[in-house]
């Protein structure tokens, strides 16, 4: 009799149905929470570059960015190895890391720089003519930049240096650019044990061809 009671009654059926979907939409945040956080824990953790499974990876990047050197501009073939190189370790990385942003990025910024070659030449003139007013401002600054690294102690000119070498991390913080720089060393060292492995490969297909 009770329950029948308390199933007519639309005040007791409305405030169990809330507190129902009150629970689903808990169920829902957390679940939603729980697969953000794992995406984070994805994206921020340390790619495993002495393992062989990554240099698998970079390996069949490379020969497609090798491909596509074949049929590329008419800049010298060492160099645009190189640059196949480094983005095919940048793609490599998928932009977890700062330099692996920068080198992606700063090719979209040669591509740019290639179509507008007629304004960057128009510029130089512009900038060629009004050299001899400035000249003695810019060697001034650069006394004063040198001062200033030379009296900055030996462990900071060391870090400073080092962030010029690291894509992408000029004006960095100390701990951002040792980060940064382990990361992209252990990515080079792979980078070497994979074109040394790929070098090898071709000149043994070579070899075998010409017999």
């Amino acid at each position: 009799m009770s329950s029948s009671l308390l199933s007519a009654n639309p005040a007791v059926n409305s405030g169990r149905s809330s507190t129902r979907r009150r629970n689903k939409k808990k169920i829902q945040s957390r679940a939603i929470a729980e697969n953000l956080s794992s995406n984070d824990q994805l994206q921020n953790s340390p790619i495993e570059w002495k393992s062989d499974a990554q240099q698998q990876i970079y390996s069949s990047k490379l020969l497609q960015a090798l491909r596509q050197v074949q049929n590329g501009d008419g800049s010298p073939a060492p160099k645009r190895v190189h640059e196949a190189a480094d983005r095919a370790l940048a793609t490599t990385a998928k932009g977890r890391t700062r330099w692996s942003r920068a080198i992606l990025t700063n090719r979209l910024k040669l591509k740019f720089m290639k179509k507008n070659n007629i304004v960057k030449r128009q510029r130089k003139l512009i900038t060629a003519i009004s050299a001899g007013n400035t000249r003695s401002q810019r060697k001034s600054k650069v006394r004063i930049l040198r001062l200033k690294s030379k009296s900055l102690p030996a462990f900071q000119r060391k870090v400073r240096v080092l962030s010029r070498l690291v894509p992408g991390c000029r004006k960095q913080s100390m701990p951002v650019v040792l980060e940064e720089a382990t990361d992209y060393i252990a990515a080079l060292e792979m980078q070497v044990r994979a074109m040394s492995a790929l070098a090898e490969l071709l000149s043994v297909s070579g070899a075998s061809s010409s017999h």
